[in-house]
């Protein structure tokens, strides 16, 4: 059971979200926050699997809630919703250690198939701004020096590999088409990845790898 703590300022939509999660025989809603100081003090006396988290609330925002929530239950991921479709709110969840980011306005499917993955240890972003992160990362932030980290250093060539394609977006499937390889052999390959380089997922790991200039603006998959 996927236990499941929604943090929303609007009474609402925190009840539309509940009635939603909670018709899913494996998704169970332990408690509700409506600002980012509740939420942080709800997650440590629940211990939520996934916390939904609102970016604009009084008292403490979504932002400042997920850096802190992250930093004290490591155990718990945050996926961000919002209706606020703006680059920034992306750049700044997904460094403060979110490991998902969708829009409010996503259908019933989409919000339980996120919860979901979230839960299992993936990560996903809104397919509306994924590719835009993708490119305006590059351009808003310069590589570093090409001299590789000490972390990547420690990585196989097929791990290295590996995460350049996971920078430009391609999934684990399309890893494998490209590697002829199973998906497990892949998925083994990215948790190489995350564990060498103390990512959090996948989303982190394609943060690092334009942080450290592993992949060049305008390259292709």
């Amino acid at each position: 059971m996927t236990r499941v703590l929604l943090v929303d300022d609007q009474a609402l939509v925190r009840a539309g979200f509940r009635l939603i999660l909670e018709a899913q025989d494996d998704l169970e809603v332990v408690a509700e926050a409506a600002d980012g100081a509740q939420a942080l003090a709800l997650a440590e006396e629940h211990g939520p699997d996934v916390v939904l988290m609102d970016i604009r609330m009084p008292v403490l925002d979504g932002i400042e809630a997920t850096r802190r929530l992250v930093a004290s239950q490591p155990g718990s991921r945050v996926l961000v919703l919002t209706t606020f479709d703006l680059d920034e709110y992306v750049y700044d969840a997904l460094l403060a250690g979110a490991s998902g980011f969708l829009l409010k306005d996503v259908s019933r499917d989409e919000l339980v198939s996120a919860v979901r993955v979230v839960a299992a240890g993936e990560a996903l972003l809104a397919p509306t701004v994924t590719r835009r992160l993708l490119a305006d990362f590059v351009r808003s932030r310069p590589p570093a020096a090409p001299t590789p980290s000490p972390g990547v250093a420690g990585l196989t060539a097929r791990e290295q590999e590996t995460l350049e394609l996971l920078a430009r977006g391609m999934s684990n499937a399309e890893i494998a088409a490209r590697f002829v390889v199973s998906e497990n052999t892949v998925k083994t390959h990215v948790g190489n990845v995350l564990m060498k380089l103390g990512l959090r997922d996948r989303v982190h790991a394609v943060v690092y790898a334009y942080e450290h200039g592993l992949v060049r603006p305008g390259t292709s998959s």
